[in-house]
């Protein structure tokens, strides 16, 4: 089959990707063999192919935000079916026994695989998944417009509730790409107003665009204090920058696998009970209650569609900022 693998991490100006043919993964019994239909990219893929992330599993092939169809089942599966449709996000599997597991945490367990990272992914034709793992999908989303949603969706939806969001709140998000496009759609769903704090002008645009209140830069003094604030872009200076636009006994959010260093800042930002969390993946259960709400909403995702081929050079545009919405690896593409 044809796989983009990474074999040693480097800038993703050096094409560090290569297309190959690599042999079909093998089944186990509990297994799902999915042939790939389309798989978003994200920023957590750029992070893997550039070496930010600790002890990948290498040669590894990216992608978590995997849209395909059941090819066969292993001899003790029976959830799915052959030809059933299902996503395979970035949990990729959990050990099940640990505390963490056993507290419906399986986020944060030790021995906890994934997709794209330290079990293989989605830029390839196929792959293989633990069974419990996949996830069923809504029939209102065609593959192109569910696949950001399970993990750009799955992940904002947890930011949004580690955020403390409640009805009517006045939200903050800092960068605007994949995930915080999906973000803005849940919260106006909620009656929330949001402010949307980037640098991109076109980012700006397709904020105001999807109903943003108010847009401007991080260095901008928004018109009035957030009441909660999620930070999507990995660059650590953005903290004290957004506890100075949070009220008193406000929410942080910080939805990054990796962010630059955080600066020396005065305590009078985290004072007043302000609270600083991050988001460390997701849940099973956060798909399952992110993929109900956005066919409820519906969310609408803004794609563009690239060939297999395209991966090293759809990561760069990433980098440069320059993907509006999400990107997608299409496999019907050349």
């Amino acid at each position: 089959m044809k796989a983009q693998l990474l074999q040693n991490p480097a800038p993703v100006e050096d094409n560090p990707l290569e297309l190959l043919d690599i042999p079909r993964p093998s089944l186990a019994d509990r297994d799902l063999l999915v042939q790939v239909r389309v798989c978003g990219v994200c920023h957590t893929d750029l992070h893997v192919a550039e070496g930010d992330l600790p002890h990948p599993t290498l040669p590894i092939v990216p992608g978590h935000e995997v849209v395909g169809i059941v090819a066969e089942v292993g001899a003790a599966a029976t959830r799915f079916r052959p030809g059933a449709r299902v996503g395979i996000p970035w949990l990729h599997d959990a050990c099940g026994a640990c505390e963490y597991c056993q507290r419906g945490e399986e986020n944060l367990c030790q021995k906890a695989r994934f997709t794209g990272y330290t079990a293989n992914g989605g830029y390839a034709e196929y792959l293989t998944v633990p069974e419990d793992f996949a996830v069923p999908l809504p029939d209102r989303f065609s593959d192109v417009e569910v696949a950001p949603l399970l993990c750009a969706g799955i992940v904002g939806y947890r930011s949004l509730r580690l955020a403390d969001l409640r009805t009517g709140e006045r939200l903050g998000l800092y960068g605007f790409g994949g995930s915080a496009h999906i973000c803005i759609q849940v919260a106006h769903h909620w009656g929330c107003e949001v402010f949307v704090f980037t640098r991109s002008a076109d980012h700006q645009q397709h904020a105001r665009d999807l109903g943003a209140a108010w847009v401007g830069t991080a260095h901008d003094e928004p018109p009035r204090l957030l009441d909660r604030a999620i930070i999507f872009a990995p660059v650590g200076w953005l903290v004290p920058l957004a506890l100075r636009h949070l009220r008193p006994a406000g929410t942080l959010c910080i939805n990054a696998i990796h962010t630059s260093p955080i600066p020396e800042m005065p305590y009078h930002l985290l004072w007043h009970e302000r609270t600083i969390r991050t988001v460390a993946n997701a849940t099973r259960r956060d798909a399952e209650e992110f993929l109900a709400l956005a066919a409820e909403v519906p969310v609408v995702t803004e794609t563009r569609r690239f060939g297999l081929a395209d991966a090293n050079q759809v990561l760069q545009m990433l980098k440069r900022s320059e993907i509006k919405g999400a990107a997608i690896l299409d496999m019907s593409l050349p």
